[in-house]
């Protein structure tokens, strides 16, 4: 692949890598995607470091939801919360430029924890422990993004 392409490339992963730490674009799915065409102009060899760049992945997004699960679970937040934080969050996106998905999350799982607990202190202690869940899931996925960035790396720059 010309040098041209391979910047192509690690332009896309970027874009990804930006995507998971601000959630608007599928951050993890753009890198596999990149690294599958990259493997596919490539070929042979290029194979292998994709299968490993997207096993990185991978077990990053299977360790992310077991995480994300025990905090919530050890905090004692159901996952009702998480899930109407998701969709506040995602009104928000659209409905508050760049900081709605943020505040939309937080909103939303104050509120459900309202509704639940029937008190605003336990509700906000409530929404705290499902962002900071939140927050470890980006900071799981991050790292194995990066991760698998620094497979592709080494493979598309070591040949």
């Amino acid at each position: 692949m010309p040098l041209w392409g391979e910047l192509l490339v690690a332009a896309v992963i970027v874009v990804g890598l930006i995507g998971i730490v601000v959630p608007i674009l599928p951050g993890t799915l753009l890198i596999a995607s990149a690294l599958f065409v990259w493997a596919l102009v490539v070929g042979g060899w290029a194979w292998s470091v994709f299968a490993a760049a997207v096993l990185a992945l991978v077990v990053g997004e299977v360790i992310k939801y077991l995480v994300a699960g025990k905090s919530l679970r050890t905090d004692g937040i159901p996952n009702r919360t998480v899930v109407i934080g998701g969709l506040v969050g995602i009104v928000g996106f659209f409905v508050v430029p760049v900081i709605g998905l943020l505040l939309g999350f937080v909103v939303g799982a104050v509120l459900s924890e309202l509704v639940r607990t029937r008190s605003l202190e336990q509700a906000w202690r409530g929404a705290l422990a499902a962002l900071k869940a939140a927050a470890k899931t980006i900071g799981i996925e991050l790292l194995f993004a990066l991760v698998a960035t620094s497979i592709w790396t080494g493979g598309a720059f070591a040949w």
